[in-house]
């Protein structure tokens, strides 16, 4: 546009009273309303867009916060139960040992009451074995602090520092892990 002042005593007014200038295009107050209506339009549609995210917003955020206290409920249930399949399995192994328990009141011999206990055992070691439970092999092995209690020394000609030479309770490993280790008893050279 130029800067040249615009004549309006040689354009017509138009029938609402609105001032046209040349080529019948509306005077440059009636583009801002236009402009102005445009903007309050595209607002409006922001405004709406905006409350939609919001909206959407909120409903994510209470679908995460239920999903997470899911979550949080389903993992306080799992190790509250995670040895339901380990118990369930070493059932059967007391009901035995109570049939034998019973069977001792009536059992005329000991040999019959030893016979129930190492059905017992039997059952037990299969059980352990069955959940990667091994018993840590000490007698005659080097000590080694890692898998080993020692609860004490004994002086032996026969055997090199070091040796255990008895097993007061065995150790456990589950896979690679220890769970209890060996009370066990360590040969150190006689003093001359």
């Amino acid at each position: 546009m130029s800067n040249e002042p615009v004549n309006t005593e040689a354009i017509p007014a138009a029938a609402d009273g609105e001032v046209m200038i040349e080529n019948n295009k509306p005077a440059p107050d009636a583009n801002i309303e236009q402009d102005l209506a445009k903007e309050v339009d595209q607002l409006s549609e922001l405004t709406q867009k905006i409350a939609e995210l919001q909206d959407r917003l909120l409903r994510t955020q209470a679908d995460f916060d239920n999903y997470r206290k899911r979550m949080a409920r389903e993992k306080d249930e799992a190790v509250k139960y995670a040895n339901i399949d380990l118990l369930e399995t070493l059932l059967p192994v007391i009901d035995n040992f109570e049939l034998g328990l019973q069977a001792t009141e009536n059992a005329a011999d000991a040999k019959s009451i030893l016979l129930g206990m190492q059905m017992v055992k039997t059952q037990l070691q299969r059980f352990l074995a069955d959940h990667d439970v091994t018993e840590i092999e000490s007698v005659g092995q080097v000590f080694d602090p890692h898998l080993h209690e020692a609860l004490g020394q004994q002086a032996s000609a026969e055997h090199a520092d070091n040796v255990i030479i008895s097993q007061q309770r065995k150790g456990y490993k589950l896979k690679e892990r220890l769970l209890r280790p060996a009370a066990v008893i360590v040969a150190h050279t006689p003093v001359e």
